[in-house]
């Protein structure tokens, strides 16, 4: 019928309305990809003593442009701050139930219903979930390398039983150690020999289903654990001596990390396969390292690169990280157990404990700068002190400080840190002032045997500041150690 005028009147009506929709297609995912560029994802720690309210944090990523959280476990009070608020939700799975969703699909299938499919219902967009983090540390001496697989396919088959497996995928963070290169190259990035037949397994399973390869990269601990370590490598804004494998530049470490994980990939058939740098970051304090300056160097180099889409030289495509971390966290253990952990630990943070950023960075998402939080209610204006009578240097006085420091967080006190220009009779106040206001400036918790007092004159330096913490209860929580210590200063005096 085409071969008449009419028809061909109408074949080409019909192959100018096709060609209409492809350029609209094509305009659609150019526009989309403009607007995934502009958003990043942070990672949502909860390892705070006084933390702020949820719905405070999600006004606070919106404000920021942030659209991604990757969580650490399923935390109904947090999700249900994030219905509704169009942020995509990474949950995880904490290493310590892996073993339970190994050797019960059950369980998976529970867990998947209740926080995962009632979730979704209620307007909270979860995106992936996260099976365990860091399993493979050898911190843990393969205490989970039996389980996780496991544990990733039980949670897969409760997605598929509940119809999610097109909506929410699953991925394994894991520590850059589970690849490695034999020299500086890129190019021969291979998997840890040590669980070599465990990784390809893991893989293939992620593969198979559209799992991204999520990895967690540190350029500061690079930095942290070897003084030799050229600095500049670290950063994104120029290396005066780039490595260069097959023709590709190379001048930082975030792009030599990833494209020997994509080598190690393709050499087993997953050369395409997603990438998710699930933890990125530069801590502020605790490390002579640890810096602000450093720490906004780094970020807005790496942010740059973020809002401009740029990739590797293996990945020229924009990245899709996840920042490490939006808040600090005083509770976090920096046990010395492994070069993994530090004083550095609790202030990874974009913002301080109370939500008020560090330093300016450009997001953009149009603000001039970081956001902070709201509407954040503090405790008194009253810090506990070293009484000006009492001897710094008795044994008393050493005894207290290593109570105070046990309960309270002393991590900003040592060489190199933003403290460490106390002198002795500050460094204990410090460490008396802490204790107290993790304690909520509870009656009794300023004494330490009768050597120190409370004052309502701020005893902060320029560049150390001694915390007044957040009001909980103020803020819609109410603190449970709170009740317990009125509890025992009850019977105490009774």
């Amino acid at each position: 019928m085409f071969f008449t005028e009419e028809g061909r009147r109408k074949r080409e009506k019909i192959v100018l309305t096709m060609e209409r929709r492809y350029v609209f297609v094509i305009l659609f995912y150019i526009i989309m990809s403009i607007f995934r560029v502009g958003g990043f994802g942070v990672n949502w720690g909860t390892q705070s003593t006084h933390p702020l309210p949820p719905t405070t944090i999600v006004k606070m990523l919106k404000h920021n442009g942030i659209t991604k959280v990757k969580l650490f476990d399923a935390d109904p009070i947090i999700l249900d701050a994030l219905k509704k608020s169009a942020i995509e939700v990474m949950v995880g799975i904490p290493n310590s139930m892996l073993k339970t969703f190994a050797t019960s699909p059950e369980v998976a299938e529970d867990f998947v219903s209740k926080n995962i499919s009632s979730q979704l219902s209620a307007g909270v967009d979860i995106r992936y979930i996260a099976v365990g983090n860091q399993p493979f540390l050898y911190l843990y001496k393969g205490a989970y390398e039996s389980t996780t697989l496991p544990a990733l396919q039980n949670i897969q088959m409760a997605l598929v039983k509940a119809r999610l497996e097109e909506r929410v995928r699953v991925t394994v963070p894991l520590n850059a150690d589970v690849f490695k290169s034999s020299s500086d190259n890129p190019s021969d990035g291979e998997f840890n020999t040590k669980i070599h037949e465990l990784m390809i397994d893991l893989v293939q399973f992620l593969y198979q289903n559209n799992g991204p390869f999520t990895v967690n990269i540190y350029p500061f601990k690079s930095v942290y654990r070897n003084p030799t370590f050229p600095m500049d490598y670290a950063f994104f804004d120029g290396f005066n001596d780039p490595s260069i494998d097959n023709g590709l530049i190379y001048d930082n470490l975030l792009d030599a990390n990833i494209d020997t994980l994509v080598w190690a990939l393709s050499k087993y058939g997953f050369g395409n396969m997603s990438i998710v740098v699930g933890e990125i970051g530069w801590p502020t304090d605790g490390d002579k390292s640890a810096t602000s300056q450093l720490a906004q160097r780094f970020h807005q180099g790496l942010m740059t690169r973020l809002i401009t889409g740029k990739g590797t030289p293996m990945r020229p495509g924009p990245m899709d990280v996840y920042l490490f971390s939006l808040i600090d966290e005083d509770n976090k253990t920096i046990q010395p157990t492994s070069f993994e952990v530090g004083n550095f630990d609790r202030h990874w943070g974009l913002f301080r404990y109370d939500g008020q950023p560090k330093y300016q960075l450009n997001t953009g998402s149009g603000a001039n700068g970081l956001v902070g939080a709201t509407e954040v209610k503090y405790q008194d204006k009253k810090w506990c002190i070293l009484k000006p009578s009492a001897n710094p240097n008795s044994d008393k006085v050493a005894r207290s400080v290593s109570k105070a420091c046990q309960t309270g967080d002393c991590s900003s006190l040592g060489y190199g840190t933003s403290c460490g220009g106390l002198d002795v009779r500050g460094n204990i106040s410090y460490a008396f002032n802490s204790f107290y206001q993790v304690n909520d400036q509870i009656f009794g918790n300023c004494d330490f045997s009768g050597l120190s007092e409370t004052t309502d004159r701020d005893p902060s330096t320029e560049n150390c500041k001694f915390q007044i913490m957040i009001d909980s209860e103020s803020n819609g929580k109410i603190r449970p150690f709170r009740i317990i210590m009125f509890v025992l200063l009850f019977f105490t005096l009774v």
